[in-house]
């Protein structure tokens, strides 16, 4: 039997987009690599997507989560890039044919924050406070626990959010725990949502790491950095997604977490006015990615005998 013997690139382009946010991402990982490979000359490929660019609507109908990695994927494609570094939750549950995810890191804390200048947490907040947030499924979850609050799209990278909240224009606003702990901005968090007040979104906290499919010599690169209980965590989530359609227009949660040894997996689908909610969880011990899949759909097929299919909007 001939081995193969793969050699390490001596340069790799890490594509980001330009939001503070992601040039973190996207030095932590190079940062990663370059400790890893020291000979390695690692470099980042800074570019602005359509998902930073239109401000004024929300995700779910401009495009949806894609809209923040096509530019990118281009950048593989044409070969100016050879990896892209992703907030994994931004990452549509279908790849285009050609990419594939190489690495999951492991993951930052994925549950929602509740931020705000005036109150310390949600159930603080008097009727008709407006609450900003950019997600339906966040949405979907304050509307069912909070329905005296009036909640309204935030749009914007965190720096802009934070902004707005500032500026008096909202009350409180829910973000991504994960992005303001990583960039040092934690005294910013007054509260920590649970998953029962608001179920995390299917690879919130984690970073996925995305090439051109039939690139053995950067998989092997990126092997290392790979993170398998994440990896398996957000493979059944992305499990649920994906078999529901997921995508900004569904208000989909699905979350799953480690608990002595076995993966706990929740999910909830709902109608876009929150009325109508399915929600289903299981728990495994698993070893295998092909087992992570397995009760990620088994927790989508448990929604769909719920009738989650009628609350999604037509494919």
């Amino acid at each position: 039997m001939v081995m193969t013997q793969i050699s390490y690139p001596k340069k790799l382009v890490i594509a980001s987009r330009e939001s503070r946010l992601a040039m973190w991402q996207a030095e932590f990982v190079r940062d990663c690599l370059k400790k890893r490979y020291p000979d390695c000359d690692v470099s980042i490929l800074g570019m602005t997507t359509r998902g930073d660019q239109i401000l004024d609507q929300t995700l779910s109908k401009v495009g949806g989560k894609g809209l923040f990695v096509k530019e990118l994927e281009v950048a593989l494609e044409d070969g100016r890039a050879d990896l892209a570094v992703h907030s994994l939750k931004d990452v549509p549950m279908q790849l285009p044919e050609g990419f594939e995810l190489a690495c999951i890191m492991e993951r930052e804390d994925a549950r929602d924050a509740f931020v705000s200048n005036d109150y310390a947490q949600l159930a603080d907040l008097p009727v008709g406070a407006i609450v900003g947030t950019a997600s339906l499924r966040r949405e979907a979850s304050l509307r069912s626990k909070y329905p005296h609050l009036d909640i309204q799209p935030l749009r914007g990278n965190l720096d802009t959010r934070l902004g707005k909240l500032d500026k008096g224009e909202y009350a409180a606003i829910i973000l991504a725990a994960a992005g303001l702990k990583r960039l040092g901005m934690t005294e910013r968090i007054r509260s920590l949502l649970s998953p029962e007040d608001s179920l995390p979104a299917a690879g919130q906290g984690a970073l996925g790491i995305e090439i051109r499919a039939g690139r053995p010599e950067i998989q092997a690169c990126l092997a290392p950095l790979n993170h398998a209980p994440s990896e398996m965590a957000v493979t059944a989530e992305r499990a649920v997604s994906r078999a529901l359609g997921g995508s900004c227009d569904v208000p989909l949660a699905a979350y799953a977490v480690w608990e002595g040894g076995d993966l706990f997996l929740r999910a909830f689908v709902a109608s876009t006015d929150s009325q109508t909610v399915c929600r289903s969880e299981k728990r495994l011990s698993l070893n295998s990615m092909v087992e992570a899949n397995a009760i990620g759909l088994s927790v989508a097929t448990d929604l769909i005998n719920q009738g989650a299919m009628s609350l999604l909007p037509p494919r």
